[in-house]
């Protein structure tokens, strides 16, 4: 499965892409949403709200004009300063605010750091503070016209970050956790060694999620024993455009989907331990699942990251 000479790259699915996170932006910050909005994407927001803030605000607008302003889908906007802080949520059409929306019993408080996930689906987004749901608000323009978000006021952003929902189960609303970013330096060495004390049991969910470095040769994810033994690989090889599942005697078995590890591009595997083995998505995507024992998943006490990328967030 080389390349010849002048071959051209199979198109990616769309739904396949994600965008890179943006780390430590400036506020007040306005950057294009790559493909714009659909149901089943997500949008993190990580950082720390300032001891002295009075109120900011996430738009996610259709546009970016100065003149006219352009329509703002969904505006969340924080407000600290009045006796009982609080959110309004809003929409502006043609220039004018419609009728606001107003929750009580604001989920973020000054000096203290949060992460907020925006959940879009098909009628409206749902909105989560530190891993609890606060509130959903109805779309009263189509989301299809969001191609624009921006982030302003008093708010200090660490990261913000572009995901799908949970690709495992039938009909899902939710996306597993809403992991953070790891942003200190030490932890995101590669290779990159984590200990699973416990081996794997039912439904957990390992979360990866990095950048491809710019000459990249491989990336490989493997799943350890007390004797160092891996009892099973994925490896993604640049040189071939391939993934495979590798097993302990080195058989090779190729993954029939979209190869997603492109230079410079930001990248999610998720793997779920379910129905004796386990299940991998890319991106979001649901792409296959190979086949290991309950006693093989108890045995495993080692998850080892290695290959040309560099880590961003690795839950276990």
């Amino acid at each position: 499965m080389f390349m010849s000479p002048g071959e051209k790259l199979d198109p990616i699915p769309d739904n396949f892409i994600l965008q890179p996170p943006v780390f430590y932006p400036v506020v007040p910050y306005v950057t294009t949403i790559f493909g714009g909005l659909h149901a089943g994407k997500m949008v993190m927001l990580q950082g720390m709200v300032p001891l002295d803030a009075r109120r900011f605000q996430v738009d996610f607008q259709c546009g970016c004009s100065l003149r006219p302003q352009p329509d703002i889908a969904i505006h969340f906007n924080p407000r600290f300063h009045t006796t009982k802080p609080h959110v309004i949520c809003n929409t502006r059409h043609g220039e004018c605010w419609l009728t606001e929306a107003r929750w009580p019993g604001l989920a973020l408080q000054r000096g203290a750091s949060f992460l907020i996930l925006f959940l879009f689906e098909n009628e409206e987004v749902k909105v989560s503070v530190n891993g609890q749901h606060f509130l959903h608000y109805r779309y009263r323009l189509p989301l299809s016209r969001v191609d624009t978000l921006g982030v302003s006021g008093d708010i200090l952003v660490t990261v913000v970050g572009f995901l799908n929902i949970n690709p495992f189960v039938e009909g899902s609303k939710e996306y597993p956790v809403g992991h953070p970013f790891l942003l200190e330096s030490p932890r995101l060495a590669v290779p990159s060694s984590h200990a699973l004390l416990r081996g794997l049991w039912p439904e957990q969910v390992i979360v990866v999620r990095g950048l491809v470095l710019q000459e990249p040769k491989d990336f490989t994810l493997s799943l350890k024993d007390e004797a160092a033994h891996a009892l099973v690989t994925l490896r993604a090889s640049f040189t071939d455009r391939t993934l495979a599942w590798i097993s302990p005697w080195g058989r090779r078995k190729l993954i029939s989907a979209p190869f997603l590890f492109h230079p410079q591009r930001f990248f999610e595997v998720l793997l779920l331990c379910q129905g004796g083995g386990l299940k991998l998505a890319l991106n979001g995507q649901g792409i296959g699942a190979t086949s290991l024992d309950q006693q093989a998943l108890e045995q495993i006490r080692e998850l080892r990251i290695s290959g040309s990328v560099q880590l961003y967030c690795v839950h276990y």
